[in-house]
């Protein structure tokens, strides 16, 4: 039955392999997810999605396969599906406290609570709120929704309210997440992870596993062994442009820049605005009264690092090609003679726009930079920030 599934995955471009599908089918057989559908949707998606770049595909896949099940009627489900009282108990255990299970027990059992409620299905015609034995809305009846009863089945309710449903019967809606949209602080941690080189440093704080076991087989008795925690070794030099047009995307820069220094141990970092000129800075508020000379950061940080500009490139073509352009103040050189310096110190460098991809040729000064930069720019997406920390550990 879940064969035109396993299709719409793979139109909806999910790599799902014949192998994985068969994983699915075997946890479903298992009883993984039985009589529950956040289940059933975690379960298919842990075993048949790899990236999380595609989980938004995914969920569009999932939704498209099984659209119509919000459709049908509680009564209709309670007639099709014959919950077991042992299944029914196994989930009161797990969700109720003794009282409620005392109070479902006063009222006549599990049984009785479902019988119950198929009854008032047949009888009850049309929209009722309040009260507490039709089934509706704000009351306390033991079937509906935004009200209060501990033995209750929930209907037709966006999300648990006091989470002591027995079996909840809501439409379930899901978070996208897709390789094209915008990143948060989250998602860009998921990219940067390409851009590591793992080494082994500072005071031996880990357990070496292998090493005890081997030494304990070797001596006779317990030797336990340590070793120096694994650490992303990768050095990381950062250049933030700030001001101007950069203003819109203030919070993505943000974002961008809490992920990186979470993600890397070895990240200096410098502020620059449009283009990179004799002159940068660590605090925007001193930016005129402590800039450090554009030359000394190139004698400072060697070869082993890996250069990042973020900017959106997006500035009047002479800041970049003559000296004088910049609209701030005088620069005796351009700006590209500075960002050929960058590239040469740095070999491993890249240029991360803000502006989506497809507005960068409406804009000389982007087509300008990615020029100088033997096209080395990728948008500020999932994807795009993927391709980038590919190519930076080539």
């Amino acid at each position: 039955m879940f064969i035109p599934f396993f299709e719409n995955l793979r139109a909806a471009s999910v790599p799902v392999s014949l192998r994985e599908y068969l994983t699915f089918l075997e946890g479903m057989s298992r009883g993984l997810a039985t009589y529950d559908v956040e289940a059933f949707y975690y379960l298919a998606r842990a075993a048949m999605v790899k990236d999380e770049r595609h989980i938004d595909r995914f969920d569009r896949a999932f939704a498209h396969s099984f659209k119509g099940l919000e459709q049908i009627s509680a009564a209709d489900v309670l007639e099709a599906v014959d919950l077991p009282e042992d299944w029914l108990r196994k989930m009161s255990e797990k969700h109720l406290t003794e009282d409620q299970k005392a109070e479902i027990e006063a009222m006549g059992g599990f049984d009785k609570l479902m019988e119950t409620l198929k009854e008032r299905l047949k009888d009850q015609q049309g929209r009722h709120e309040g009260g507490s034995k039709w089934i509706g809305t704000g009351g306390t009846s033991p079937f509906g929704a935004y009200g209060y009863n501990p033995e209750g089945v929930r209907i037709g309710q966006h999300e648990s309210r006091h989470r002591r449903a027995v079996k909840v019967w809501d439409k379930r809606e899901f978070r996208n997440l897709d390789s094209s949209v915008e990143l948060g602080t989250r998602n860009i941690k998921v990219a940067l992870k390409r851009l590591r080189q793992w080494a082994r440093d500072g005071a031996a704080e880990e357990l070496d596993l292998d090493g005890t076991i081997r030494s304990t087989a070797s001596n006779g008795y317990l030797d336990v062994k340590t070793r120096p925690e694994r650490r992303n070794a990768v050095k990381v030099l950062l250049f933030l442009d700030v001001g101007g047009s950069m203003d819109d995307h203030i919070k993505v820069v943000e974002e961008l820049f809490s992920a990186a220094r979470a993600e890397f141990k070895h990240l200096e970092y410098y502020y620059f605005h449009n283009c990179l000129y004799e002159g940068v800075w660590r605090d925007n508020r001193r930016r005129w009264g402590a800039q450090t000379p554009t030359h000394e950061v190139l004698r400072t940080y060697g070869k082993d690092y890996k250069c990042i500009l973020v900017g959106d490139a997006s500035m009047s073509p002479y800041e970049i090609a003559y000296p004088g352009g910049a609209n701030e103040h005088w620069n005796a050189e351009a700006g590209q003679v500075w960002l050929q310096r960058a590239r040469q110190q740095w070999p491993d460098h890249l240029w991360i726009n803000p502006v989506p991809e497809k507005h960068w040729q409406y804009t000389q000064s982007i087509a300008m930079i990615r020029e100088i930069f033997e096209d080395r720019m990728v948008p500020m997406t999932l994807d795009g920030i993927d391709r980038g920390m590919r190519d930076l550990v080539r």
